[in-house]
């Protein structure tokens, strides 16, 4: 699900590594009005920008980036810091502990929680009353956290996931390419016709629920204060006891819930499975693994809610120049700078302005072309539907939890309240 490339990985950094690490809240010496004040003041003097594997792929267009600010602002002084992909995570970790952040860090919103929680992170809404006007309302969303006020982050770039589906396959079937499945229901009813076509050989579901779809059957995952899961619902037991009974029907790979399931993609790819969720630029990349397939994926927009996979950027509080750090915060997401990061590489700008940019808004005619619109336009409704307090051991829970619902081994309200109660307690440490 973390499509962006290695710059956009999310591995968490807790708030009880924080805690563990001595990391201590904010003085009170640096308060959110004294650093917005200063926000507006003249942008002069030094200021480090800290970014995740950019170089040396994007040392160019980084540097491009530099001499433009300093262009805009004469006098500046940037001093831009890279760090490599690994370890990046205790890296950040390592500055926080020890109050050396630079002035502006990339930072995603999982990276960017621990440190809110902390009171290090500035409120940017504050500091900048633009920022819900100018920036697409899910990427300012994920920098807001539950049981904290305010915004933490200026998104950076995004993506989101798109449905693929295998024209091939559903024609084999007898099923029309052009009236895809709009949901559940759907769905399942056209994986059943796939079943009996095929005698069982492919298949048009072929991964479990998660949380993103508890999300977009209306389950509520975390309570608003950010203290307590609350996605053992009677709703989330009727979407499971759904695909509880299609999995028992074998309209399933019967591995989908082992450690030896390939994923979907991967089945997509080999033409076992007739639909797979991805990025945007998944059939340019399926071009290589599978020629043959690839012009005859037929992309759509994700169901209900599309997911939002956000990198962003924010500045700590301790900042001693914060009008500079804004300045060069706006200046690095603005509009320009983001159109030509998403030219080098497969992300979408995460500014409001962007939506009039035909490089994002028009298709080739291609069904590369058609996907790349489809991501785009879905951006501007989609959300970061899978709280960032969700760490791998919680992940890990739930998908266990799901997989006993599934395969009947517990009953769907048991599997739920297992894996809330279970990941309430990672929560609390």
């Amino acid at each position: 699900m973390r499509r962006i490339w290695a710059a956009l990985t999310t591995t968490a950094l807790t708030a009880a590594a924080l805690t563990g690490c001595g990391l201590g809240s904010d003085d009170g010496k640096n308060s959110d009005s004294v650093a917005s004040a200063a926000a507006t003041g003249e942008v002069k003097g030094k200021v480090s920008l800290q970014t995740w594997a950019l170089k040396p792929k994007f040392t160019d267009y980084m540097q491009g980036v530099i001499d433009g600010f300093k262009k805009k602002y004469p006098g500046v002084e940037v001093d831009w810091l890279d760090q490599p992909g690994d370890g990046y995570s205790n890296k950040v970790l390592s500055q926080a502990s020890a109050g050396d952040l630079p002035d502006v860090v990339n930072l995603p919103p999982d990276f960017a929680l621990p440190l809110a929680k902390k009171d290090l992170l500035l409120d940017v809404s504050k500091a900048d009353p633009k920022l819900a006007d100018e920036y697409v309302a899910g990427g300012v969303d994920a920098y807001r956290f539950a049981g904290q006020d305010g915004v933490y982050g200026y998104p950076w770039y995004l993506n989101t996931d798109v449905n693929y589906w295998s024209s091939d396959l559903l024609t084999q079937s007898g099923l029309d390419p052009k009236k895809l499945p709009a949901g559940l229901d759907d769905l399942i009813a056209q994986a059943r016709v796939v079943k009996e076509k095929s005698g069982g050989k492919t298949y048009l579901m072929s991964r479990k629920p998660g949380i993103g779809d508890l999300y977009n059957a209306g389950v509520k995952i975390l309570a608003d204060d950010g203290k307590s899961f609350t996605f053992n619902t009677p709703e989330a037991a009727a979407l499971l006891d759904r695909y509880r009974d299609a999995f028992k029907e074998g309209l399933l790979p019967n591995d989908v819930l082992t450690n030896t399931y390939a994923g979907n993609s991967k089945l997509f790819n080999s033409g076992t499975a007739a639909w797979t969720t991805a990025g945007a630029n998944y059939i340019t990349s399926l071009a290589t693994d599978n020629p043959t397939l690839a012009p005859k994926v037929v992309p759509s927009a994700a169901f209900n809610t599309p997911p939002l996979y956000v990198q962003g950027v924010s500045i700590p509080k301790s900042t001693k120049n914060p009008a500079a750090a804004v300045a060069l915060a706006r200046w690095v997401t603005n509009a320009e700078n983001q159109a030509a990061l998403a030219h080098l590489t497969s992300v979408f700008p995460s500014t409001k302005a962007s939506a009039n940019d035909p490089f994002f808004s028009r298709s080739d005619g291609t069904n590369a072309g058609d996907a790349k619109v489809i991501a785009f336009t879905s951006l501007a409704k989609a959300k970061l539907i899978q709280p960032v307090v969700i760490d791998d051991a919680m992940s890990t829970v739930i998908n266990q939890q799901i997989a006993l619902a599934i395969s009947g081994q517990a009953s769907s309200k048991q599997a739920l309240d297992s894996a809330v109660q279970q990941c309430d307690k990672l929560l609390k440490g």
